[in-house]
């Protein structure tokens, strides 16, 4: 007996159906299947939030060190740089324990 033959229903445990167990592994395959989609998604967002985070330094009176434009510059080329799901996993690696938890790849850390 698998959970995953059984559904709740009105609180009550009832076993699927054959076209039910077909489609909630479809449901399955199709999530696994865009693990890769989520995680460039989550990477677009920490680099929008890191660039807007240095943004000012585009106003007319801020001298924008070398430094930083080359930082923003790796920022903007995740995408082409990093292009497998292990490399995804890579640059989502997490340290350290909660509350302190960072990111571990040296891309987001400001210099």
């Amino acid at each position: 007996m698998s959970i995953s033959e059984y559904k709740l229903l009105n609180g009550v445990r009832v076993k699927l159906t054959d076209a039910e167990k077909t489609a909630r592994q479809s449901e399955i395959d199709d999530w696994n299947s865009k693990s890769a989609e989520r995680k460039l998604t989550l990477i677009k967002e920490l680099r929008l939030e890191k660039l807007q985070e240095t943004d000012w330094y585009s106003n007319s009176d801020v001298i924008m060190p070398d430094t930083i434009k080359t930082w923003r510059q790796s920022l903007r080329d995740l995408p082409q740089t990093y292009t497998t799901e292990a490399e995804y996993d890579e640059l989502l690696e997490m340290q350290g324990e909660f509350p302190n938890k960072t990111y571990k790849h040296s891309i987001w850390s400001k210099p």
